[in-house]
Order: structure tokens, then C-alpha cells, then sequence
């Protein structure tokens, strides 16, 4: 895992370089920092964001209940909220207990379909809407 500035996101390939961003219901994962951090409270210790090895980190959002809206990041880009990113053993690997502290209330985040491709960048607004507020999906 490394941490960008700034990265392309693209209905085709979902972020620029990661292998398992193909077209489909899991083609982004998204984390809320508050959330995560809510899990490392939980723990009772601090950890990097990038242990959970999502894509992306934003920060104002919670996710409970948000299939089917859409995470707009920056201007250009739109993700559709497919689903609940399921904490996986991995997690244990990192961080006895981590795992569980994951579970409650989508804190392991929420994956992604790219809808609107775009360049996103450190610090651009991210909001949640309903689908009728965002671009619609190409066919």
C-alpha cells in the first residue's frame, strides 16, 4: 500500500495501477475516517489508515445504509455504493481484534463501481447523494 496525492479513476480499470480495479460491484473500496477511527478507539490503539488497504480515505462521511447512493470526489469523479467492504483475516494479521472492531456499523467501509472517470486529488470535497443528484451510469 502507498499513499498518492493525486490518482486517475476510470470506469474501465477503476484507480490507476491497482490490479483488481476491473468493471463490477467491488471496483473501488472507500473508508471514513471517522469510522476507522471509531475501530482503532475500539482497539485502543492507534493504526495507519492504510492497514484496512482501501483505496480511499475520506473524512465527514459514515456509511450505514448507503447502497445505491453515490460518493462524488473532486468535481469529476462518481463511485456508486455497491455494497459493505467485509473485514477479512488479513485484519487479524495486522492487529489481534482488529477484524471484530471492523464489524459494527460498516466501519471496514464500502466498496465501489466507477460511474464518471476523473482525476481526484488530496483534499477535494466528497459528498453523498442519492442517484438521481449524480451522473448516470454509461450502458
Amino acid at each position: 500500500m502507498r499513499e498518492l496525492a493525486s490518482a486517475q479513476v476510470s470506469t474501465e480499470c477503476g484507480l490507476e495501477d491497482d490490479f483488481r480495479g476491473r468493471p463490477g460491484p467491488r471496483q473501488i473500496t472507500v473508508l471514513s475516517e471517522e469510522q476507522w477511527n471509531d475501530a482503532c478507539h475500539a482497539l485502543e490503539r492507534p493504526l495507519p489508515w492504510t492497514t484496512r488497504r482501501a483505496n480511499f480515505l475520506v473524512k465527514g462521511i459514515c456509511f450505514p445504509a448507503a447502497i445505491g447512493q453515490m460518493l462524488r470526489i473532486g468535481e469529476e469523479v462518481v463511485l456508486e455504493v455497491t455494497g459493505e467492504t467485509e473485514p477479512c483475516g488479513r485484519m487479524e494479521e495486522v492487529a489481534s481484534g482488529l477484524r471484530d472492531a471492523l464489524a459494527p456499523q460498516w466501519r471496514g467501509g464500502v466498496t465501489c463501481r466507477v460511474v464518471a472517470s476523473g482525476r481526484v486529488a488530496l483534499d477535494q470535497p466528497v459528498t453523498l447523494t442519492t442517484p438521481d443528484s449524480a451522473p448516470k451510469r454509461p450502458e
